[in-house]
């Protein structure tokens, strides 16, 4: 059978498909010469990220796909509930990305703290020249132990990032509307356990009372972070978003930093996607990363070989 990893995948899951009798084809193929491509090749299994859709024309228009592949969490690139009408299987790899991405929002949280961002583009222009100056502008950093960590979504991710926030030493708050209490297993190097009991708050409490807050929900019909939210919070507070595109109503972000009605925020996921508004790119209160949440070495491996296991679970 063909699998097609249209997004790429990592070499420990090719590895594997292949050990198990599978042909893995890494080409990337455009979005309109897709479905062409995967009738030519009789592709069996469809392995996806953020950037392939996997809409009806697809689902239908190819008989022989049995299964399409996430990896990652979101699945809003996929329309799963038809084709799993269709008899076709959607997997995706739920846990193996969770502390990438909770790595990726202290990256920006320590960035934004300590000035890093602005930091990085004006010492290369004025270091030499202005050291004195830039050394006060930029001493007003800000300590992460002990302040507040709001989560808006207390899933895997929000949990893995709960975790990083404990071993900060910080207090950790959430919302979310399908979890009520959690106790969560924090874990050491040297095999020792820490159990921290948390029960989420309302959303209204979560934005009031956080320093900093982080989203980690799925795809949303509407905002979730708009003007009634930012009025909300602290005007000392700091928001990340590496979640998805469009939960955060980013006209309201820029109008809310410019009114000082927060600090600073991150963004690693957009609106617009590739290509993000130029207000977001040029505001200097903004911390931005091209979506790389999961884009590191470790979660890709894990990726790769949950997604191998799976499908040779299914097909075997």
């Amino acid at each position: 059978m063909k699998v097609l990893a249209n997004d790429g995948l990592a070499s420990s899951g090719i590895k594997a498909l292949e050990k198990a009798g599978f042909e893995v084809d890494s080409s990337t193929i455009a979005q309109d010469e897709l479905l062409e491509y995967m009738n030519t090749n009789e592709i069996s299994v469809l392995l996806v990220r953020s950037a392939t859709q996997v809409r009806t024309d697809i689902i239908d228009g190819c008989p022989s796909l049995k299964i399409i592949g996430r990896g990652g969490v979101g699945m809003d690139n996929i329309d799963v509930d038809y084709a799993r009408e269709k008899g076709i299987n959607v997997i995706n790899t739920p846990a193996a990305s969770s502390h990438s991405v909770g790595e990726l929002v202290f990256a920006h949280l320590f960035g934004m703290v300590r000035f890093l961002p602005q930091s990085n583009r004006e010492m290369p222009l004025e270091g030499d020249s202005k050291f004195k100056d830039l050394k006060k502008a930029f001493a007003k950093g800000v300590e992460l132990k002990g302040k507040t960590l709001g989560l808006i979504g207390f899933g895997r991710i929000g949990q893995a990032t709960a975790k990083i926030g404990l071993g900060l030493g910080m207090k950790i708050i959430a919302f979310d509307p399908y979890i009520d209490n959690v106790n969560l297993e924090l874990e050491f190097f040297d095999g020792q356990s820490v159990f921290f009991d948390i029960n989420t708050l309302s959303k209204e409490e979560v934005l009031k009372e956080s320093d900093f807050i982080s989203l980690h929900v799925p795809a949303q019909d509407g905002y979730v972070i708009s003007t009634e939210e930012f009025e909300m919070m602290k005007n000392t507070a700091c928001l990340v978003n590496a979640a998805r595109g469009g939960v955060v109503d980013e006209v309201a972000l820029v109008e809310a930093l410019s009114k000082g009605e927060i600090s600073k925020a991150a963004l690693d996921v957009y609106e617009n996607e590739p290509a993000p508004e130029i207000q977001l790119l040029m505001n200097p209160d903004l911390s931005l990363t091209p979506h790389i949440g999961a884009a590191t070495g470790e979660a890709q491996d894990r990726i790769g070989t949950e997604l191998a296991t799976q499908i040779i679970e299914i097909l075997s």
